[in-house]
């Protein structure tokens, strides 16, 4: 599905952005620029990446950035701040000097990124806010709905376990994914108003655990110790809803480490270890994020950018560029966003697709995973339909 628009990305690269002319600057990740000249030649991207423990920006993200800006010609470099907001400050303003004429940012915090972001502006590099949102209209927001995400996520499993006692894992309380976007898609499916009915009782802090950093072994440390929780008090985990794959695994890991069996359970990503335990039964239901399209997204946008002076409003991709199942057509236009701190800021939604055992196949027709990686360990008797 991913490798057929490259010449889209061609068309897109001849169409747009013959006026970038900058000077590239060696790769801070190790890789080459584009070659051959192509029109998108002197356009130098940089993108300033909070980690690459989370398997996905390894995987998937990062190398669909980099392909769709080297497809056109340009130059990609990025640097890895390992969870240091401090260290994220100083790669930015490193590769400004180094002739940046964009910068997509993965934000570690996003306040503290603040300061970095005005010293792009005032060099005139103008900023990509991936999946996290800075709160600057001075960034443009590309990411997924993450609404419709936590959304889906208690969709599946409000209707898999209607009534219940629920445990809340959340990410990282400084990240406004976790702590707006998608409780705002836990209530949008009703997780509000069946507390509110007795219905769902939360096991644990009502209004959830955040997990620093998304990290996973936090995460299971916090699952272990709400597992120990219910046991004392003599209550039953029914349900959990957890807010990425990251925190999904390490709730798997303390419900190995306690014999406590799988309650439905959620996460969104799509990383391979997890479709492999939605496949097990260990997952119930997992919200793929196509972050190869989402990479796609962001690099063609730095390229459209550096083309049109940083112009964000009513800034345009190629048709048939990205997966028309993951952006509808309006979504090639950035369009206005509403933030939580009430600014405006331009920007591309993609659309999220929740998968159960039933559904896998989709995760392998995207090529996000091999049959191979998805069925292992899989009982032939149990597999789901996408194992057989």
């Amino acid at each position: 599905m991913f490798h057929r628009r490259l010449a889209a990305i061609a068309v897109l690269g001849a169409v747009m952005l013959g006026a970038c002319t900058s000077n590239p600057s060696p790769s801070a990740s190790g890789s080459g620029g584009g070659g051959g000249g192509g029109s998108g030649a002197g356009c130098t991207v940089g993108v300033s990446w909070n980690n690459f423990q989370q398997p996905r920006w390894a995987a998937h993200d990062k190398p669909n950035i980099q392909q769709t800006v080297e497809a056109a010609g340009g130059k990609y470099i990025d640097r890895d701040a390992n969870l240091s907001s401090e260290q994220q400050a100083t790669d930015i303003n490193t590769m400004i000097s180094q002739g940046a004429k964009v910068l997509i940012v993965l934000a570690q915090n996003t306040t503290t990124i603040l300061p970095a972001i005005q010293a792009a502006k005032q060099a005139k590099v103008p900023v990509i806010a991936y999946d996290r949102l800075i709160e600057d209209t001075g960034a443009l927001y590309i990411t997924f709905d993450n609404v419709a995400v936590g959304k889906a996520e208690a969709d599946a499993i409000i209707a898999k376990v209607p009534k219940g006692n629920y445990v809340l894992i959340k990410g990282d309380p400084g990240d406004p994914n976790a702590k707006t976007f998608l409780p705002q898609g836990w209530d949008q499916a009703g997780l509000k108003d069946k507390v509110a009915s007795g219905d769902i009782k939360i096991i644990g802090p009502a209004d959830g655990t955040y997990t620093d950093a998304w990290k996973t072994e936090k995460a299971q440390s916090n699952m272990e110790q709400i597992i120990d929780q219910a046991n004392s008090s003599g209550q039953k985990i029914d349900a959990i809803l957890a807010e990425n794959d990251s925190t999904a695994l390490g709730v798997v890991g303390a419900l190995t480490s306690k014999s406590y069996g799988y309650p439905p359970l959620s996460g969104q990503d799509g990383d391979v270890a997890n479709l492999n335990n939605v496949a097990l039964g260990k997952q119930y239901v997992d919200v793929f994020k196509n972050a190869n399209e989402l990479g796609k997204t962001a690099g063609a946008a730095a390229l459209a950018l550096c083309a049109n002076g940083g112009k964000f409003e009513g800034l345009k991709l190629a048709d048939g560029l990205i997966d028309a199942s993951v952006a509808p057509v309006k979504g090639l236009t950035a369009q206005p966003f509403t933030t939580p701190g009430g600014n405006t800021v331009q920007s591309f939604i993609l659309q999220p697709t929740p998968l159960t055992a039933e559904t896998l196949d989709k995760a392998i027709a995207a090529k996000q995973i091999t049959k191979e990686e998805l069925c292992k360990g899989v009982d032939a008797a149990k597999a789901p339909p996408a194992c057989k």
